[in-house]
C-alpha cells in the first residue's frame, strides 16, 4: 500500500492526495467534499453512500480499479442486509483508500442537495394532449364469441369514441387480461393520438400525466404534469452525471473518441439518472410511474445524441454533422424509463450541429416570430445558443462560452448549491465587499448572518455571483476596462493583493479563502467575449435595425441581474428595461409540446425556417471576439447603460485595428 494516494471526487471535482488507508468519508471532509453523514462515521445511517468508479480517466489523469478501495466488511455485509445498499456503492465511512480513486457522490449523499434552477414558469398553454383517456365496458367473452379480449376492447373503444381499431405494444398486450377481470370488464383506456393504446387500468380513472425533461450539460430537470389540467404537479433536478466524463460538450465529446465505445457508458448513466428523477418526482405526488402516459425531451445536440443512444463524435468537429435533425418519437422503456407500458417519448427537433432541441423548446416558449420589432433570445450555457430574428426571418448560431458563467474555472468557483455565493457588492469608498449566500436572505453584514449561515457555511462562489464580484470590481474602480485588476489600489486596502505578477481582490478571509483573481476575470473575459461576437454576428444580418427586446434564458440567465450583464458585455446594448429573464425556457417549451399536440408542428414549421449560423466559419468572429474582450465593449459607446450609470474609461487604443496593436506591441 503506497504512502500517499490521489483522490478526485465528482461531481464536484475536488482532489488532493491522502495518506493511504484513509476512509473515503475522512478523505471527503479534508478535501472540503459535500458528503453527509448522520450517525458519526460508525455505518448505522447509511448517509454517506458513494459509487467508486473503475477505469481509465485521463481527465483527471488517474486510473481507478476495484483495488482502490478495500474489501466490503462485515459493517457493510450488515448494513445492507438490514437496509440496503444500492448497487456499485460503499459506505464512505466504512471503504478506506488504498490507490488512486475517482468517487462518485450520489445527490442524496450530499448534505446540500444542488440547487438546480429550472423550475417551472407560468405559461399560458391551450391543453390538448396527445394522450386521452377513454373509459368503456367491455364485453365479457363467451363460448359462443371466439373473439379475443383485445378484439373486444377495440370494439368497445370504437363503439363509445368513434375511434378505429386501436393497435398497442407487447408490453400493453400483456396486462390486457389481468386488467379486464380486475375492472370487472370496465376498464379506463389511455389512447395516444386516436389510435394507440398506451396504457390499460382497471375501473374509471380520470387522471394521467406527462414530462417534460430539460436534458443540460450541467443539470437533469423534470416537470410531472397533469395531462387533465396542464398543471405542474411536481419538479426535481440533479446533476448531470456525465459530468465525471467532461466538464463541457466538448471534452466528452474527446472522451469518446479517446475511448472508443464509451459514449454507450455516458448514455446509460444519463438515462438511469433520468429515471431516478421521474421516481423522485412521481414518489413526492404520490403517483404511480404506470400513470405517466407521455414524455418530452429537449437538450442540446450532444445531449440529445447521447441520449437517444447516437455517437455525437460528428459534432465535435466540422462540418458538424447532425445523425438527426427532425424530432423523433421513441417508446420510453428504450431510454430506460420506466413509465406506463405503452409510453412515448417525443424528442424536440435540433437546428443545427451545435443549436439543439432546447433551442427549440426557448422558441415555443418565446415565440419571437410573433413579437414586434426584433428579438435577441440567449440561452446561457456551457455552450450559448442564441437567436435573433422577427415575423419575417429568424437567425440562430451557437458561441462556446465555456462553463465558466457556471462557476468552473473559477478559482473559488462552483455550481449554485446552498452556501455559494450569489449576489455580491462592494462599497466604492471602502473597497469592502458584502455579500449574500445561496440559502439564506441575509447580508455578510446584517446582524445575525452568521448565526443564520452556521449551518451551511460559505462554501464558494457561483456564476451569478463572480458576474456580480468582477461588475462591482468595475464600478468601484478596482478592474480596468481592460481587465487588468488595478494593483495600485493595494495602497487603499488590503483587500488588493499581489499574486506573482499579476493582483487579486479578496472576497473573504477564512476556510474557504475566497478571491477574485486575475485568472478569474480572464475567464470571465473569454466566456462574455465569446457570447457577445456570437449575438454581433447575428446582428450584422440586420443592417440598420436596433433590438428592441432581450431574453436571458437558461439557469444562469434566469438569476443573473440584467444590469450586470449589460455593464460587463455579455449582451449589446439595449435599453435595460428591455432586458428581461425568460426563466426555463427550454423546459417551459418541453411543456408546451407535452400538453400541446398542435405545439409539435409549430416548432418543427418554425426550425425548418430557422437561418443557421457556422460561428466556427465566419471570418468576422474573431475580430468580434477580440473587440468584446474589454468591458463592456472596446469599441461599442453603450449609449443605454451610459445613460443608467457610469463605465470606466475603454482602454488605450481601443479603437484601432487589433492586427495594428499587435504590431505595435511586438
Amino acid at each position: 500500500m503506497a504512502d500517499e494516494v490521489r483522490v478526485v471526487f465528482t461531481p464536484s471535482g475536488r482532489r488532493g492526495t491522502v495518506a493511504a488507508g484513509t476512509s473515503v468519508l475522512d478523505a471527503a471532509r479534508l478535501l472540503g467534499v459535500d458528503l453527509d453523514s448522520v450517525c458519526g462515521g460508525r455505518g448505522i445511517c447509511g448517509r454517506c453512500q458513494v459509487a467508486p468508479q473503475h477505469g481509465a480517466f485521463p481527465k483527471h489523469g488517474l486510473v481507478s480499479g476495484p483495488e482502490a478501495l478495500t474489501p466490503v466488511g462485515a459493517d457493510e455485509q450488515r448494513h445492507a442486509a438490514l437496509r440496503g445498499l444500492c448497487a456499485g456503492r460503499r459506505l464512505g465511512c466504512q471503504a478506506r483508500i488504498c490507490a488512486d480513486a475517482l468517487i462518485d457522490v450520489p445527490p442524496d449523499s450530499q448534505m446540500h442537495r444542488q440547487v438546480v434552477r429550472k423550475a417551472a414558469e407560468a405559461h399560458d398553454i391551450t391543453l390538448d394532449p396527445v394522450v386521452r383517456l377513454c373509459c368503456v365496458a367491455v364485453r365479457q367473452p363467451d363460448m359462443h364469441d371466439p373473439a379475443s379480449d383485445f378484439a373486444r376492447l377495440q370494439q368497445a373503444l370504437s363503439t363509445a369514441f368513434a375511434l378505429p381499431p386501436v393497435t398497442a405494444d407487447l408490453a400493453v398486450l400483456r396486462t390486457l387480461q389481468k386488467t379486464l377481470r380486475a375492472g370487472a370488464w370496465q376498464v379506463t383506456a389511455a389512447i395516444r393520438e386516436g389510435s394507440r393504446l398506451v396504457a390499460l387500468y382497471p375501473g374509471l380513472v380520470t387522471g394521467i400525466y406527462g414530462l417534460a425533461i430539460d436534458i443540460g450539460s450541467t443539470t437533469l430537470a423534470v416537470q410531472l404534469v397533469d395531462l387533465t389540467s396542464g398543471a405542474v404537479v411536481g419538479t426535481a433536478g440533479c446533476m448531470n452525471p456525465q459530468i465525471r466524463f467532461g466538464d463541457d460538450l466538448m471534452s466528452r465529446v474527446s472522451h469518446i473518441m479517446l475511448h472508443p465505445g464509451s459514449d454507450a457508458a455516458l448514455t446509460e448513466v444519463v438515462r438511469t439518472a433520468l429515471d431516478a428523477l421521474v421516481g423522485e418526482v412521481a414518489d413526492a405526488a404520490g403517483i404511480a410511474r404506470q400513470r405517466i402516459v407521455e414524455a418530452t425531451v429537449v437538450g442540446n445536440p450532444i445531449m440529445h445524441h447521447l441520449l437517444l443512444g447516437l455517437d455525437p463524435t460528428e459534432l465535435g468537429g466540422a462540418p458538424f454533422a447532425l445523425t438527426l435533425d427532425g424530432s423523433l418519437d421513441v417508446p420510453a422503456r428504450e431510454l430506460g424509463l420506466s413509465l406506463a407500458p405503452g409510453a412515448m417519448v417525443h424528442v424536440l427537433p435540433c437546428i443545427a450541429g451545435h443549436v439543439g432541441a432546447d433551442t427549440a423548446g426557448v422558441l415555443l416558449a418565446e415565440a419571437p416570430e410573433a413579437g414586434d420589432g426584433l428579438t435577441l433570445i440567449v440561452d446561457v450555457g456551457t455552450n450559448a445558443e442564441i437567436v435573433l430574428g422577427d415575423a419575417d426571418r429568424l437567425l440562430a448560431c451557437s458561441s462556446p462560452t465555456g462553463p465558466a458563467f457556471e462557476g468552473a474555472q473559477i478559482s473559488a468557483g462552483q455550481r449554485a448549491a446552498v452556501g455559494a455565493i450569489e449576489r455580491l457588492r462592494i462599497d466604492p469608498e471602502t473597497l469592502e465587499p458584502r455579500y449574500r449566500l445561496i440559502g439564506c436572505d441575509l447580508w455578510s453584514d446584517d446582524p445575525g448572518f452568521e448565526t443564520a449561515t452556521a449551518g451551511q457555511g460559505v462554501t464558494g462562489i457561483c456564476g451569478s455571483g463572480i458576474i456580480e464580484a468582477v461588475g462591482e470590481m468595475l464600478r468601484a474602480g478596482l478592474l480596468r476596462a481592460d481587465g487588468i485588476i488595478d494593483g495600485a489600489l493595494a495602497a487603499r486596502s488590503p483587500r488588493i493583493e499581489a499574486t506573482g505578477r499579476t493582483f487579486s481582490y479578496l472576497l473573504r478571509e477564512g476556510t474557504p479563502r475566497i478571491a477574485v483573481t486575475q485568472a478569474d476575470i480572464r475567464a470571465i473575459q473569454l466566456a462574455k467575449a465569446a457570447l457577445h461576437a456570437g449575438c454581433k454576428l447575428l446582428m450584422h444580418r440586420f443592417p440598420g435595425r436596433s433590438i428592441a427586446r432581450i431574453r436571458l434564458a437558461g439557469a444562469f440567465g434566469s438569476h443573473i441581474d440584467v444590469r450586470y450583464a449589460m455593464l460587463l458585455g455579455l449582451i449589446p446594448d439595449c435599453p435595460l428595461e428591455a432586458v428581461s429573464s425568460a426563466g426555463n425556457a427550454a423546459g417551459t417549451g418541453a411543456r408546451i409540446a407535452l400538453i400541446n399536440r398542435a405545439a409539435r408542428e409549430t416548432i418543427a414549421g418554425l426550425v425548418r425556417r430557422i437561418e443557421k449560423i457556422e460561428t466556427a466559419l465566419e471570418a468576422e468572429f474573431q475580430a468580434e471576439f477580440v473587440t468584446a474582450m474589454a468591458f463592456p465593449h472596446a469599441s461599442d459607446p453603450y449609449p443605454n447603460l451610459r445613460a443608467a450609470m457610469s463605465l470606466p474609461a475603454p482602454p488605450a487604443g481601443a479603437d484601432e485595428p487589433p492586427r495594428r496593436r499587435r504590431r505595435e506591441r511586438n
